[in-house]
Order: C-alpha cells, then sequence, then structure tokens
C-alpha cells in the first residue's frame, strides 16, 4: 500500500539526518573506487604483451569503475559528498578528468536539470531531447528525421554517449559564466597531458583503445541509466504553471532497483527518487533514506527486466499523461481517422 503524498516541509524532515556527510565513508568510497580502476592500469602494463582478450576484458571492467566514479564526481557536484566545498571541489575535479567531464561546467548545467526535471517549458539543459506528440505532429519533416534519428537506440545508448563524452563536453556552452568556460578549458589541458602521459608509457594506440573501451562502458551505462531514470512511460511531465518539484522528483524520477552488483558500481544512484528530492544526500545514504519511511516507495518501480521496455518510448503523450512509441502514435492517428470517417 502506496502512503499519501507529504508536503514540502514533511518530506524535508525525513530526509534530513540523510544529507549529512560522512567523511569515512566517503574517503572509503574514493578507496574502493579509485585503488581497483588504478591497479587495473597498472595491470595493464604488465599484460600489454598478453592477448588482446585480456586487455580487453579488463579494461570493461575498468568502465564499470568508472561508472561509480562518476557518482563520486557527480555528489561533488552537489556538494554532498564531503563537507567541506574544496575537498568537494578537488575529488569533482580529479574524477572528471577521470571521466573526461568539466567539473564547474557540468556542476552548472546539472543544476539546470534539478531545477527543471519534469518542466515542459524547461526542456533544452541538462536532459534528453523530448517531444509531445503535439509538437512532433507539427514539426517540418527534417525534424521528424532529426528527432527520429536521435531517438534511435544505437544512436542514443551507443553513439551519443562516446560523443557526448569526447567531443561536446570539450566546448563549453554558450550560456555558462566564464569560470564554467574555463573548467572545460582546463579540463581539456588536464586530458591533454592525460593523453599524453599514458600515450608515453603504452604506446598511443594501445592508450587510445583502452581509454575507448573504458569510456565506452562507462558512457554508455551513464546514458542507460540516466535514461530509464527519467524516460519510462508514466513519468512526469507538466507546464511550468502546474509544475510541482515534489510530484516531478517522486513521479519523473524512477527507483532502480538493480541486483546488488549493478548498485555498487553505479553508485546506488538507481534511488533516483531520493536523489531528485534532495541532491544534498551524498550516494552512500540513499539507500538507507530509501527504506526509512513508506513514502519514498511511493516512486515508480524499474528493475532490470521492466527497464528495457523504456527503449521503445520515444514521445510524451500530453492528452493521456505518458510515453508513448512511434508505433503507438500512428494506432492513434490510425484510430482517430477511422472515427472521423
Amino acid at each position: 500500500m502506496k502512503s499519501k503524498m507529504k508536503s514540502v516541509a514533511e518530506w524535508k524532515k525525513l530526509v534530513e539526518e540523510y544529507q549529512q556527510p560522512n567523511f569515512n565513508r566517503a574517503t572509503w568510497q574514493l578507496v574502493n573506487t579509485l585503488s581497483p580502476l588504478a591497479l587495473i592500469w597498472v595491470a595493464l602494463y604488465f599484460l600489454k604483451d598478453s592477448p588482446l582478450w585480456i586487455s580487453t576484458l579488463l579494461a570493461i571492467i575498468a568502465g564499470l569503475f568508472l561508472v561509480r566514479v562518476f557518482i563520486i564526481f557527480h555528489d561533488c557536484g552537489h556538494g554532498s559528498f564531503f563537507k567541506s566545498k574544496k575537498a568537494n571541489d578537488v575529488v569533482g575535479f580529479i574524477t572528471g578528468m577521470l571521466t573526461f567531464t568539466p567539473y564547474h561546467h557540468w556542476k552548472w548545467e546539472h543544476a539546470m536539470h534539478h531545477a527543471t526535471n519534469g518542466d515542459l517549458n524547461r526542456r533544452g539543459i541538462g536532459d534528453i531531447w523530448t517531444l509531445t506528440v503535439k509538437e512532433y505532429l507539427s514539426s517540418t519533416r527534417l525534424t521528424r528525421l532529426n528527432y527520429r534519428f536521435v531517438r534511435n537506440p544505437f544512436i542514443l545508448f551507443v553513439f551519443a554517449p562516446l560523443f557526448l563524452f569526447f567531443v561536446l563536453e570539450r566546448f563549453p556552452s554558450r550560456k555558462c559564466k566564464p569560470r564554467e568556460k574555463r573548467s572545460v578549458m582546463l579540463m581539456n589541458l588536464a586530458l591533454l597531458v592525460w593523453g599524453i602521459s599514458l600515450s608515453l608509457v603504452f604506446g598511443f594506440s594501445t592508450w587510445l583503445y583502452l581509454q575507448l573501451i573504458m569510456m565506452g562502458v562507462a558512457a554508455c551505462s551513464g546514458v542507460w541509466l540516466f535514461y530509464v531514470q527519467h524516460q519510462f512511460e508514466d513519468t512526469y511531465w507538466e507546464e511550468t504553471r502546474n509544475w510541482d518539484f515534489t510530484s516531478a522528483a517522486m513521479e519523473g524520477s524512477s527507483f532502480y532497483n538493480l541486483p546488488k552488483v549493478l548498485q555498487w558500481f553505479s553508485g546506488n544512484i538507481g534511488f533516483h527518487h531520493i536523489h531528485h528530492l534532495n541532491p544534498m544526500i551524498p550516494n552512500y545514504h540513499l539507500e538507507k533514506c530509501h527504506f526509512s519511511d513508506p513514502f519514498f516507495q511511493n516512486a515508480p518501480e524499474l528493475n532490470l527486466f521492466t527497464s528495457l521496455r523504456s527503449i521503445r518510448y520515444r514521445l510524451w503523450d500530453e492528452d493521456n499523461s505518458k510515453m508513448i512509441s512511434f508505433r503507438d502514435l500512428r494506432h492513434q492517428l490510425a484510430a482517430e481517422s477511422l472515427k472521423a470517417a
């Protein structure tokens, strides 16, 4: 039985104790994430003359650790990983370099995502391109083709993640401030030093291959996690005048109930509704907060199997308040045509 919706004051009181960073837990998470990643790079060096499949397998495992690295980076961007702002900024920069993401620029962009999640009138920054049915039907043929291209699963979950982290993150948004622009330039310089240094150790082609595998696994996994936590059938979208923060968090962010090993590698980000309610809760407190009160179990729950259905959803049907596929739209139009006849 689901708990009734709570007021902002009520749920803020419930999450209060979980938004306090814990130095020991944060430090241990750094150790159990960065140490294995460093050991994999060392192992790759000593195994560089071994069969390619061994290095590839190790790079894939490293990619999973990079997903966890990105969650630490993500928490630092929210100022929730450590109490110290300086510690968050330093760790955020380092983990940002490991995941090819400029810290302050991403922090600014991601804050926009949290402020506008589920708001139809404020789409466009830090989210996945989503059109309503009416917008799609009134679009030009070229826009429809572009939208279908972008929403193709191969483009969305394979090409787009690589393009995002290797190309788009190298350029600052025209809307951001000088600090965010400088962070992009600084990160590009750091990545240049990183690439040259590891190329001297491994050779350029070997380093590039290993880095592509690692970042490919991390980027594709990250985009998939972000997608299924907002693009499920009964997600939340409203016009600004009707938009509500609590509803957007609890109805527009899913609880992605993953197996424990995947929950670990993904840094508990599956408790996404908790994160959207209060991004100041560090990832290592999300699970405990979720199970602390029945209210938090109101969020839509997905698992590995049910999340696969999200791949087919392409458009927001404002009349029925749900995501639909292009096939669903064709059936709707055909039914309306028959009814009109």
